[in-house]
C-alpha cells in the first residue's frame, strides 16, 4: 500500500497535467475562435440562403446586439468543430495510462465514427428538419393573420436548437459500440429495452419537430432505425468478444 504521502503527491501530480491539458485546449480553442471570427460572415450567408430556399423570411435585429451575437455563436460552434479532435487527443492522454489494452482499443476504433455520424447527423437536421419546421411555423403564423418579423438571433438559435441533439442522437451506434466492448450492454439488454428507447426516441422526435405527423415520422423512422442498428453492432461486438473468449478458455 502507498503512503498517505505518495498518495497525496500522485493526485496532486494527476491534477497538475489536467490543469495542464485544460489550458492547451483552451488555447487551442481560443486559436481557432479566432479563425471562426474571420470565417463566420460566409458561413451565416450559407445559412441564410440555405434556408430562404426553402421558405422565404425576411430576418430582423430585434437588439443593437443580434449581429455581434450571431457571429459569436457561429464562431464558437467553427471553434468547437475544429479543437474537438485536439480536445479528445488530450483527454486520451490523460485517461489512457489507466485503461486496459482492450478499452484503448475500443476507444480508438470509434473515434472516427464519431465525427462522420455527426456530421450525417447535422446535415440530415440541417436539410430535412428544419425545412419542415420553418414551413410548419411559418404556415401557421400565417393562417393566423400574423405578420411575420423573425429576429435573426431567434431564428440561428431555433436552427441550432434542432441541428444539435438530432446530430448527438446520431452517436447512439457508435456509443452503443463502445459500451458493448467494454462490457457495459450487450444485445439482449438492448432488447429488453426496446420499447422504453422506442418511446424515448419516439417523444424526442416529437419534441423537436413541428406537431403534425408527417414531420414526426420523417424523424422518429430513422432514429428507430438508428436504434436498430446499434442492436445488431452491438450484437457483432458482443459475438465476436465471446469467439475470443472461448478461444482463450481452448
Amino acid at each position: 500500500m502507498p503512503e498517505p504521502q505518495e498518495q497525496e503527491m500522485t493526485i496532486a501530480g494527476h491534477l497538475n497535467e489536467l490543469r495542464s491539458r485544460i489550458i492547451r485546449v483552451l488555447l487551442v480553442f481560443a486559436a481557432a475562435l479566432v479563425a471562426g471570427l474571420a470565417t463566420a460572415e460566409p458561413v451565416y450567408r450559407w445559412i441564410l440562403s440555405a434556408g430562404q430556399q426553402r421558405v422565404s423570411i425576411e430576418l430582423h435585429a430585434l437588439s443593437l446586439w443580434d449581429g455581434i451575437g450571431i457571429y459569436m455563436k457561429i464562431a464558437f460552434l467553427l471553434a468547437l468543430a475544429a479543437s474537438l479532435p485536439f480536445l479528445l487527443f488530450q483527454i486520451w492522454k490523460f485517461v489512457s495510462p489507466g485503461l486496459k489494452a482492450v478499452e484503448r482499443s475500443a476507444a480508438l476504433r470509434c473515434v472516427p465514427y464519431v465525427f462522420f455520424l455527426f456530421a450525417v447527423g447535422a446535415v440530415f437536421a440541417y436539410f430535412a428538419v428544419v425545412p419542415m419546421a420553418l414551413y410548419f411555423t411559418a404556415s401557421i403564423n400565417r393562417s393566423m393573420g400574423l405578420h411575420e418579423t423573425y429576429g435573426a438571433a431567434q431564428y440561428f438559435s431555433f436552427v441550432f436548437n434542432i441541428v444539435l441533439p438530432v446530430s448527438l442522437l446520431f452517436e447512439m451506434p457508435v456509443l452503443v459500440m463502445f459500451l458493448t466492448r467494454l462490457g457495459l450492454l450487450n444485445p439482449g439488454r438492448m432488447r429488453r429495452w426496446r420499447k422504453i428507447a422506442y418511446f424515448s426516441l419516439v417523444f424526442i422526435a416529437v419534441v423537436i419537430t413541428p406537431p403534425d405527423f408527417i414531420s414526426d415520422l420523417l424523424v422518429a423512422v430513422p432514429l428507430l432505425l438508428l436504434y436498430e442498428c446499434s442492436v445488431y453492432i452491438s450484437a457483432v461486438v458482443y459475438r465476436k468478444q465471446l469467439q475470443r473468449s472461448a478461444h482463450r478458455s481452448d
